[in-house]
């Protein structure tokens, strides 16, 4: 199913991608030459962009995949990286003179029909003087091409054609094109042998053609490059069949869904990191949802924060006014979460299809069940990466465990309860959460909105799915109508800890640092306690009215249990911070402008 998909989506995109037997990638230096192979130059074709240097972008023969113990002798068609074309590495070992034999090897055995085009008998001429390769070279050193992290690629020009490189020239086009050249590749044993042309019907479209061996690579990050692949002896060959061909796929679909996936994995709009998940998305055909998905779930820029809150905005009124829905609402959509498995190999997190109404629908009810009263200046809407952010230890990306991004992603878009281990990790940050180094502060801790919207989300998607006639579903804001005797003993813990504060004001810790992890937990140990220091905090209270005004709050909040618990469930738990959460917010709640 994922592969099918990838295959409608190049085919799909066909006009605007590679054609078969191509690839676009960048080259970051071209080797400028006459006719006759004479150096001319060596051009820097990278453009200083964001404060990164990016390479200019070609249409280029496609690169071969590279594995074994002598993965040096495949070079690619006319290009590759500076190792190959001119024997230079950031850190030279014997592999590198090896490789740029094998890329002088494969020009010299080109057929002599491709070698009559000007711009590939250049090159030769070019290899050919021993004179010409050292002053590349030099010139290569000069400006420190072989300095960079990644190897950059390098290909070649003729002086007069400025605007084409001789890799896209017409004969090389028609070379390719023609499947001319014989696929010469280094084997895993290490031997270098042609591709055996086996046939067979490909598992993916039912079409019978040239089964492809070895798959291309699809970085989603420096090591992981492989969605299939078989290692060869090693326990996965079957009925004689080694690699590839345990899985019949030919090559034009092989083609087509790895450049199908390497383009959505290059396009910012299309993809996304969540939870150390490379996500990408796409629909069935162009529609305005694939390009606004990121945005809903994606952290906003930073010089513009406000571009989440219009986009789910306009979501919320595209559900009442049928933009999504009677447009596009039929219209099949896709989201693939990818991450490195074993070695190279890419690993699916989550693979889910469904209509863009139902995607639509689920999203703008995740949103909704993430509303809660918040002050003025907070943001009015979460990404996944700040709600997964706010659960991680030390609010730290990088402590964000793996498998709760895949399986909240998956809830979202299914609509089905949030993962338990969501709800377990957000109470905890709330109980760890000690004070900001700048001092107190009602941004931290239960205090949090965003902790706060997740806890209650958490729990009313999970009361929604399990129906209970006795509870009721938490509200935006204080609810004191709330049948949860946990939620009552949250306000009633943020009822004494506004006592304390107002009673000794510019207090650096309330009752909140030493006692809220035992409050939540065993209110039976911890209550009592604090009613009896209430009773000297009330007394040094100067205003006698407010101080009767807080034993009346007190006698409300108590009157909704009879006794204090022993302990409380997780779900308890987390009813108990939504209810100090919407106490503490109320007394900071103008009234009279409500």
């Amino acid at each position: 199913m994922i592969l099918q998909a990838l295959k409608e989506y190049y085919d799909r995109r066909k006009d605007d991608l590679a054609p078969e037997g191509f690839e676009i990638k960048g080259i970051d230096y071209l080797i400028v030459i006459d006719n006759n192979g004479k150096l001319i130059n060596i051009e820097d074709t990278s453009e200083q962009i964001d404060k990164k240097k990016i390479a200019r972008k070609f249409v280029l023969p496609r690169s071969e995949t590279r594995s074994g113990s002598k993965s040096y002798a495949t070079a690619f068609l006319l290009w590759d990286h500076i190792g190959y074309v001119l024997g230079l590495a950031k850190k030279i070992d014997e592999k590198t003179p090896k490789q740029n034999a094998a890329f002088k090897d494969k020009i010299f055995n080109l057929p002599y029909w491709l070698k009559e085009d000007e711009g590939v008998s250049a090159i030769e001429k070019f290899y050919l003087s021993q004179n010409e390769f050292n002053k590349a070279i030099e010139r290569a050193i000069e400006l420190k091409c072989a300095e960079r992290q990644i190897p950059p690629n390098v290909s070649f020009r003729l002086l007069s054609s400025p605007f084409e490189i001789i890799p896209g020239r017409e004969a090389v086009k028609k070379f390719v094109v023609n499947n001319a050249l014989q696929n010469i590749s280094a084997d895993d044993d290490g031997e270098n042998t042609a591709s055996a042309a086996i046939e067979g019907v490909c598992i993916v479209t039912g079409e019978r053609g040239k089964i492809k061996r070895t798959h291309g690579k699809t970085f989603i990050s420096a090591d992981a490059n492989s969605l299939i692949s078989f290692q060869k002896n090693s326990g996965y060959d079957s009925y004689g069949k080694e690699q590839g061909y345990n899985a019949p796929i030919i090559e034009s679909t092989e083609f087509a869904y790895t450049t199908a996936l390497n383009t959505l994995l290059k396009t910012p709009a299309q993809n996304m990191n969540i939870g150390g998940a490379k996500t990408v998305f796409w629909s069935a055909k162009p529609t305005e949802f694939e390009n606004d998905f990121s945005v809903f779930l994606s952290e906003p820029p930073k010089d513009d924060p406000a571009i989440n809150s219009d986009d789910v905005k306009a979501l919320f009124e595209s559900i009442e006014n049928g933009a999504y829905v009677k447009k596009e609402g039929a219209t099949k959509f896709y989201v693939l979460g990818l991450s490195q498995g074993g070695g190279k190999r890419i690993c699916v997190r989550f693979w889910e299809t469904g209509t863009i109404a139902d995607f639509a629908e689920n999203i703008r009810r995740h949103f909704e069940d993430l509303e809660i009263i918040k002050p003025p200046n907070e943001s009015p809407y979460y990404s996944l990466w700040r709600l997964l952010v706010n659960a991680a230890i030390q609010d730290k990306s990088e402590n964000i465990p793996p498998n709760i991004a895949g399986d909240f992603m998956r809830s979202i878009l299914d609509g089905t309860p949030y993962p338990a281990t969501l709800l377990q990790l957000v109470l905890r940050r709330i109980k760890s959460d000690g004070p900001p180094k700048e001092g107190r502060s009602d941004r931290w801790g239960a205090n949090k909105p965003v902790r706060a919207a997740l806890v209650k989300a958490c729990l009313n998607r999970y009361l929604c799915f399990h129906k209970n006639p006795k509870e009721k579903e938490l509200t935006v804001r204080l609810d004191t109508g709330q049948t949860s005797k946990a939620y009552h003993l949250g306000r009633l813990f943020a009822a004494l800890e506004k006592i304390q504060e107002e009673a000794n004001p510019g207090i650096n810790a309330t009752i909140r640092e030493r006692y809220y992890g035992a409050a939540c937990g065993c209110p039976v140990t911890v209550f009592p306690t604090l009613l009896r220091l209430k009773n000297h905090h009330i007394a040094k209270l100067e205003n006698k009215g407010r101080a009767v005004n807080l034993e009346k709050l007190l006698a409300e909040i108590m009157s909704n249990f009879d006794d204090f618990p022993h302990q409380l469930t997780l779900h308890d738990q987390g009813k108990f911070a939504i209810g100090y959460y919407h106490q503490r917010q109320d007394f900071y709640t103008n009234k009279d402008k409500e």
